[in-house]
C-alpha cells in the first residue's frame, strides 16, 4: 500500500531516540523528508546523519516559545514545504503524588503541555488543506500508570486539546490525531521497569496483561505513526489510537 508520503515534509520533535525517532525513521523509509529536534545538539546531529539526506536536525527544547517557528521555517528552507508535525516529548519525572515537587510539575507543564500547545498552534497557522498535526501521548490518557503521576495529569489534558483542535481545524482540511503507546520496548520503558526490585518480573507481569503477550517494538509504533500522518489516513481526525497490543481492549 502506498501511503502517499513521497516528498512530503514533516517535523518530528523529540526524535533523537525512542518513539519520535521510530516515527521519523519510518517516515523517511516511506519517502518523506523530516526535520527532527532534540535538546542535545550532538545527538540531533547524529540522529539526522543516521536517517540520511532526507533528514535535517535542529537542537531545540519544546519549552522554548520560539521553537515552532524555527523548525517549521527550517522545513521550508531545507525541503521547500511543510505538510505536518508530530509532537513527541520526553516523559516527565516519575513519582507518586507525595514525591513530585512543584518544580517538577512546572517544568513538565512548560515542556510537555504548553510546549505542545504552542507548537500545534503555530503549525495550525502554517498548514493548509491536507496538513496534519499529530501528538505522541500515552495510554495514561485512559488509565493512570502507577508511579507516573505527572504524566497521568498532563497527557489527558493534551488529548482533550487535540480533540478540540480537530474540531476547529477540520473545516480547513487539517487533521489532528493522537497516538497512545503503552509498553513499547524503548529505553524509557526499560528505565521505568528498572525502578522495581525485579525488572524481569515486572516485565513478565506487564506482558501477561497484554493480549499479544509482549511489548511492542519501536518499529511497530513507527509504522502506526507514519500511517496516521500520511494521506492514506485522510479521513481520520480527532482519533486517539492505542498502540498497545490490545491492552486497552483487555480492560
Amino acid at each position: 500500500m502506498d501511503l502517499g508520503l513521497k516528498d512530503r515534509v514533516y517535523v518530528v520533535t523529540g526524535a533523537t531516540r525512542g518513539l519520535g525517532n521510530a516515527a521519523a525513521r519510518q517516515l523517511v523509509g516511506d519517502g518523506a523528508k523530516v526535520v527532527i529536534t532534540g535538546r542535545d545538539e550532538q545527538k540531533v546531529k547524529d540522529a539526522a546523519a543516521e536517517l540520511g539526506p532526507n533528514a535535517y536536525g535542529i537542537a531545540a527544547d519544546n519549552a522554548d516559545p520560539a521553537v515552532a517557528e524555527r523548525v517549521i521555517g527550517a522545513a521550508r528552507e531545507q525541503f521547500g514545504r511543510f505538510d505536518g508535525i508530530l509532537v513527541s516529548v520526553g516523559g516527565p519525572a516519575p513519582g507518586f503524588v507525595a514525591d513530585n515537587t512543584d518544580e517538577q510539575w512546572e517544568s513538565a507543564f512548560s515542556s510537555v503541555f504548553m510546549g505542545a500547545v504552542r507548537i500545534a498552534r503555530t503549525a495550525a497557522a502554517e498548514l493548509g488543506d491536507g496538513g496534519v498535526i499529530g501528538f505522541v501521548l500515552s495510554g495514561s490518557v485512559h488509565e493512570p500508570i502507577p508511579g507516573l503521576t505527572i504524566s497521568n495529569g498532563l497527557r489527558p489534558g493534551l488529548a482533550g486539546f487535540a480533540k478540540s483542535l480537530a474540531d476547529e481545524l477540520g473545516p480547513r482540511g487539517i487533521r489532528v490525531v493522537g497516538l497512545l503507546p503503552a509498553r513499547i520496548d524503548t529505553d524509557r520503558v526499560r528505565e521505568l521497569d528498572g525502578y522495581s526490585a525485579d525488572p524481569e518480573a515486572t516485565r513478565a507481569a506487564n506482558e501477561s496483561r497484554i493480549p499479544l503477550r509482549r511489548y511492542g517494538t519501536p518499529e511497530e509504533f513507527g509504522r502506526a505513526a507514519a500511517f496516521f500522518l500520511s494521506p492514506a489516513a485522510s479521513y481520520l481526525t480527532g482519533v486517539m489510537l492505542p498502540v498497545d497490543g490490545g491492552f486497552r481492549h483487555g480492560f
